[in-house]
């Protein structure tokens, strides 16, 4: 039988959460603390909601219980820390929760009440308010220490402006652990001449905590052979259930797809899931040119389709060994948006859009419509021929991520959000997209350039420059938005 697998999902983040305090206010004020600690067990409940998994070390009131919620923090190995400000409390009792775990801190000036009685308050009252209090005299010290850390205020209720930045920090702690334990399958080499696209993978290792297993032809090639006539079967049942077969067009590199490219491509896709399985790879890029006909110039061609299942399902392929597009489809995926493998193809300008799509594998599953396969007697730039797949991303917001990487050695991240529009595109077995953003193509094209990219972006559905954004930040990585 096929072996599809699961669809890979973003790993929940595990949530450090310590609330503040000052043990000399519980004995001045009745119930002061009890009513904090009910304020702390609605932020913990509402960041589960969000998806995180919670760590609470309590109401920490002493610099000693500081320690012991930082040494809670570091054997849980949670992704980020939330500092719940309750009430004020001094700087020196908060560092130590977060100083040893090097975990980025949110920091949470969350008001319980809109409005204060100001002529009827009693002091009481206003110590179960003032969490503004002490919030700049935390930042001053985390900022001298050199800790990482955001500040949200806000209400602690009915406010959807706070608890949707909140959620956002969640979901881009997740991404961080899901990044950090996963394994990126790099197969091939990179395409010859493309040097935007040379890698260092102790670089990949070190700035994003990614594991690169490199792997040879042979690794494919063993198991396209193990694949039995039955598990081929199946994948062309689920190829024909995922795409439609289109007709020879009007581009003389046009074929009808044949039984024989059909049963190929479907035993490589076999292939490649027990590679997946057998590595436990959460991404692949790869490329192989092959030699006269070769086995492996056989394989490199057959990648297509299996590919873009296996995209559609939450492992990411980006082509021509672009590994650091592989991470930016990645980020993209755990973030819900898709991600596919893309490049600039032409500017419009009667229309004010850029087209956008790439040969290869693309995420078919941020389509508003069933994918093509199209036959191609040949691979542009490539060798071999075969089978490609054709399709646009659904209309409606989009956003392009690029990972790239500077002089000094450090990935960085580039943005823009835009929207895909309807209209006629490319029928030569490509994925292209027209998207329009808030430049013009030629003014886009320039500051997207000059902020040295490389030319492959991933492509994804929805706005998701502001999670991006904070994805970058905990992985203290520049990021700039075009």
């Amino acid at each position: 039988m096929s072996q599809r697998g699961a669809v890979r999902r973003a790993r929940p983040a595990k949530i450090g959460v310590f609330g503040i305090g000052l043990a000399a206010y519980w004995p001045q004020f009745e119930g002061l603390k009890e009513r904090l600690e009910g304020y702390q067990r609605e932020v913990e409940a509402q960041l589960r909601q969000l998806g995180g998994e919670v760590v609470s070390a309590g109401l920490v009131d002493t610099a000693p219980a500081a320690l012991a919620a930082g040494d809670l923090f570091i054997r849980e190995d949670v992704d980020l820390i939330v500092c719940y400000v309750a009430t004020y409390a001094t700087s020196s009792q908060v560092l130590p929760a977060v100083q040893r775990v090097r975990r980025p801190v949110l920091v949470l000036n969350l008001q319980p009440t809109p409005q204060l009685d100001y002529e009827n308050i009693t002091t009481g009252e206003w110590l179960a308010n003032c969490c503004a209090c002490c919030v700049p005299e935390i930042s001053n010290a985390f900022a001298r220490s050199r800790i990482q850390f955001n500040v949200v205020s806000g209400m602690l209720r009915d406010d959807p402006r706070a608890w949707g930045v909140i959620g956002e920090w969640v979901q881009a702690a997740s991404v961080l652990r899901s990044l950090n334990r996963s394994r990126i399958g790099f197969l091939g080499h990179t395409y010859p001449g493309m040097l935007d696209m040379y890698s260092d993978f102790t670089m990949h290792h070190a700035q994003l905590g990614a594991h690169i297993e490199v792997l040879e032809m042979d690794d494919l090639e063993q198991r396209v052979n193990a694949v039995t006539e039955a598990e081929a079967a199946a994948k062309k049942e689920e190829i024909l259930s995922v795409f439609e077969i289109a007709e020879p067009g009007s581009d003389k590199i046009s074929m009808p797809v044949t039984p024989e490219a059909m049963d190929w491509s479907a035993r490589v896709a076999c292939g490649l899931d027990r590679l997946v399985n057998d590595f436990d790879l959460e991404g692949l890029t790869y490329y192989y040119r092959g030699l006269d006909g070769n086995v492996y110039e056989q394989l490199g061609a057959g990648l297509i389709v299996g590919n873009s299942l296996l995209t559609a399902r939450g492992v990411p392929c980006s082509g021509e060994g672009d590994l650091k597009t592989c991470v930016s489809m990645f980020i993209m995926d755990r973030l819900g948006a898709g991600g596919s493998y893309t490049e600039f193809y032409a500017m419009d300008f009667v229309d004010n859009f850029i087209l956008m799509g790439h040969d290869g594998p693309g995420h078919i599953a941020i389509s508003d419509r069933k994918p093509k396969l199209r036959g191609l007697g040949l691979y542009h730039g490539k060798r071999g021929y075969g089978i490609s797949v054709e399709f646009s991303v659904k209309a409606g917001p989009i956003t392009i991520l690029g990972t790239t990487q500077t002089a000094e050695g450090k990935l960085k991240f580039l943005v823009a959000e835009g929207e895909s529009i309807p209209g006629p595109t490319f029928k030569i077995g490509n994925t292209n997209s027209r998207l329009k953003f808030a430049l013009g193509p030629a003014q886009f094209m320039d500051k997207w350039c000059a902020e040295g990219p490389t030319h492959h972006v991933a492509l994804g559905v929805g706005h998701q420059r502001s999670r991006i954004e904070k994805v970058a930040r905990l992985l203290g990585l520049e990021c700039v938005v075009i």
